[in-house]
C-alpha cells in the first residue's frame, strides 16, 4: 500500500509504505535539525541561487551525521528507496535532498528499471545541478548500465522540454568509459547543440570531455566534424584536456 505519484513526464509510480523509511526519516530530521547553522544556511542558499532553503550543514558534517542516522538500519529494497527518496524530496531543506541522492547512489544496484519514473520525478522537481548531475551519472546511469533497454527512454529524455531531463540524458554515460554508447553520446550532443541554455551547452562539453579520457581521438574527430554546430563553450569543455 502507498500513494500514487507522477513524474515530470506524467508517468505514475507507487510510493509505498516503508517501515525502514519511517525510521530513517524520523532519525534524519531530528539529527540534521539539531546540527543546523542558520547563519551558514543563508550563504548556502544564496550560493545555490535560492533554489531551496538550507539547514547550513557542510558536506563532511552532513555525511558524518548521515552515518549516524543509518547505523543498524539494514539494507533497503527498491520500495524502501522509493519511499525514502520521494519523502526526502518533499522536505524543503536541500540537505534532505542530498541525503536521498547519497542513499540512492549507495544502493543503486538494488534498483530495477522500474525505478526510472521515480528518478525522473526527482530530476524534474526542485531542479538544479547539485542534485541533477549526481542523479544523472550515478542513479540514471546505473539503471541504464544494468538494463540497456532503457536507452530508448534516454532517446526520449534528450528531446524533453525540461532542460534538466535533457541534461540527464547527456550526462547519464559519464562513468561508462569503454562501455559508452558512442552513437548515442555524439548523437545527443548534435541534437542539443543549438540549445540556448548554459546548462545544456556545458553538459555537452562535459560528457565529451569525460569520454575523451577513454577515446581522445574520437572526441577530437567529432568536434572537428561538428564544430560549426557546437557552442564555443561546448567545444572548449570538450577539448579542455586533449587540445585541438
Amino acid at each position: 500500500m502507498g500513494v500514487t505519484a507522477s513524474g515530470t513526464s506524467g508517468a505514475r509510480f507507487e510510493v509505498p509504505n516503508s517501515a525502514l523509511a519511517d525510521t530513517v526519516l524520523a532519525r534524519l530530521t531530528a539529527t540534521y535539525a539539531s546540527a543546523a547553522d542558520p547563519v551558514r544556511a543563508v550563504s548556502m542558499r544564496a550560493y545555490m541561487k535560492d533554489i531551496a532553503p538550507f539547514l547550513g550543514l557542510t558536506t563532511p558534517e552532513r555525511r558524518a551525521l548521515s552515518r549516524t542516522v543509518l547505523q543498524d538500519t539494514g539494507r533497503p529494497g527498491e520500495a524502501d528507496c522509493t519511499a525514502l527518496a520521494v519523502r526526502c524530496w518533499e522536505l524543503p531543506e536541500r540537505e534532505y535532498h542530498y541525503f536521498a541522492v547519497d542513499y540512492l547512489r549507495r544502493h543503486v544496484k538494488r534498483l530495477s528499471s522500474g525505478f526510472l519514473p521515480v528518478a525522473r520525478h526527482l530530476v524534474g522537481t526542485v531542479s538544479w545541478w547539485d542534485t541533477v548531475d549526481a542523479l544523472a551519472s550515478h542513479v540514471v546511469g546505473g539503471l541504464v548500465a544494468t538494463d540497456p533497454g532503457l536507452r530508448t527512454d534516454m532517446d526520449a529524455w534528450i528531446e524533453d522540454g525540461d532542460l534538466w531531463v535533457a541534461r540527464t540524458a547527456l550526462l547519464h554515460q559519464l562513468r561508462f568509459k569503454d562501455a559508452t554508447d558512442t552513437e548515442r553520446l555524439f548523437g545527443y550532443c548534435v541534437r542539443q547543440s543549438g540549445h540556448p541554455d548554459f546548462f545544456i551547452r556545458k553538459a555537452i562539453g562535459w560528457c565529451l570531455r569525460e569520454y575523451a579520457h577513454t577515446d581522445p581521438e574520437a572526441v577530437r574527430d567529432f568536434v572537428a566534424r561538428e564544430r560549426g554546430r557546437l557552442a564555443p563553450l561546448s567545444v572548449r569543455e570538450a577539448l579542455k584536456n586533449i587540445g585541438t
